[in-house]
């Protein structure tokens, strides 16, 4: 997608949200939504995503501050201006995320893989991560087996080959109703 196409929030990655103003000049306070907070230096150009409609923004300045980044976003002047996008996502495509280190993955690359195991071949689709503290779960919708939920663990994880779509897994005992 070039800049200024039109925009689909699906094919872009939320990176904070606003969540209120700061001062009266327009600044706004985003909450990151990456465990990346850093990405938001050096930051010149992102999609606003607000009331349905995504539109491209030139970001003038990024401020760390506490839990949030103090974004001043050009155009934005005042605080009645800024307090219209409350709420508001900042997004950026897939291509500009931040990079992750080798076998660590977001997970909108992980949704839609096809997931296979070392037993009993095709499962179905990941539609869903749970993150529940210790480890994420990811959600495999199987036109077999119904809903399965698999560990996101090196023992049950075998690879995850982006290119191909694929997750291979080995399933622990039990996971399957039927076994």
């Amino acid at each position: 997608m070039k800049w200024g196409d039109s925009l689909n929030p699906d094919d872009l990655v939320s990176i904070g949200r606003i969540s209120g103003t700061y001062g009266y000049k327009g600044t706004v306070k985003v909450v990151p939504l990456t465990d990346f907070p850093e990405r938001f230096q050096g930051l010149r150009q992102v999609y606003l995503n607000h009331a349905g409609t995504v539109r491209p923004v030139v970001v003038e300045s990024a401020v760390p501050q506490n839990q949030v980044v103090l974004v001043k976003i050009s155009g934005l002047e005042s605080k009645e201006e800024a307090q219209i996008y409350r709420g508001a996502l900042l997004m950026v495509e897939e291509e500009d995320v931040y990079p992750l280190p080798e076998g660590v993955y977001y997970h909108f690359q992980l949704r839609g893989l096809d997931v296979y195991d070392s037993r009993h071949g095709y499962l179905g689709k990941l539609t869903d991560i749970l993150e529940t503290g210790a480890n994420d779960v990811y959600v495999v919708k199987s036109s077999e087996y119904g809903e399965i939920l698999i560990p996101a663990i090196s023992d049950v994880i075998n690879s995850i080959d982006l290119d191909q779509g694929e997750m291979k897994v080995t399933l622990l005992p039990g996971l399957l109703d039927s076994e």
